[in-house]
């Protein structure tokens, strides 16, 4: 069993636990996977710094993809839990990725563009089509390109729904898979088969109990300055 890095905490007091997630570890636990999550490291964690015997009450508040990296938060009380699901069904929490992609976009560099899709949830795969079909869900995400050459683009990325894949799949289907991302079309190799260029960067939420609006930034993972052809330096 792995420990929690002091590094990987981002924010703590009593109600909240915010870190920056490794690519390739689960967010929770998974009753067919015996490998270790996110979450019962930082279960271990908490039991063990505040010695608190016995099971220990802590909800992520949402997951990202077993592949990609960055912010997740985890509520370590009710009160926490249910004021925060209140604050993201009120889109009062914003998540802010950022994505390594294929392919240089000069021409829209600085600018806004936005991408409206229909995405339909297959077997661990999100199928992307520009109509609606009965079994579809409308998918939307706008995008700033912060900088592109030697063959890629560094985005900003903002989420208007939270589909299935929603990232990854549009982006390849706008022909800019994100780096690494094999299942939808990356003919790059990444560091490694369990991670991609993606990486949840922001995270910016009203505290559930404290007057005040947390505003988080989750570090690159180290490999990325390598992958990034230069974009990070």
């Amino acid at each position: 069993m792995r420990a929690l890095a002091e590094s990987a905490i981002l924010y703590e007091d009593n109600h909240l636990l915010v870190l920056n997630k490794e690519a390739g570890l689960l967010t929770q636990p998974v009753p067919t996977d015996e490998r270790d999550s996110l979450e019962e490291m930082a279960k271990r964690y908490i039991r063990t710094t505040y010695g608190k015997p016995g099971s220990v009450y802590l909800h992520a508040v949402h997951r990202i993809d077993r592949q990609v990296s960055g912010v997740v938060i985890f509520a370590r009380t009710g009160k926490a839990l249910s004021r925060l699901n209140l604050a993201m069904r009120e889109r009062r929490v914003a998540k802010i990725y950022h994505a390594l992609v294929e392919g240089e976009q000069a021409g829209t560099r600085g600018a806004l563009v936005q991408l409206r899709h229909h995405i339909t949830h297959r077997d661990h795969f999100a199928e992307v089509g520009v109509s609606r079909t009965s079994d579809s869900k409308e998918a939307t995400l706008s995008y700033t390109v912060l900088k592109c050459g030697q063959g890629l683009s560094l985005l900003e990325i903002q989420l208007d729904t939270g589909r299935y894949h929603q990232i990854r799949a549009q982006l390849a289907f706008a022909g800019h898979p994100v780096l690494g991302d094999r299942r939808y079309g990356s003919k790059t190799e990444f560091d490694s088969l369990s991670a991609i260029g993606l990486h949840s960067r922001k995270a910016r939420f009203p505290h559930p109990v404290k007057p005040e609006t947390l505003d988080l930034v989750a570090a690159y993972p180290p490999s990325w300055k390598a992958l990034s052809r230069g974009l990070l330096s």
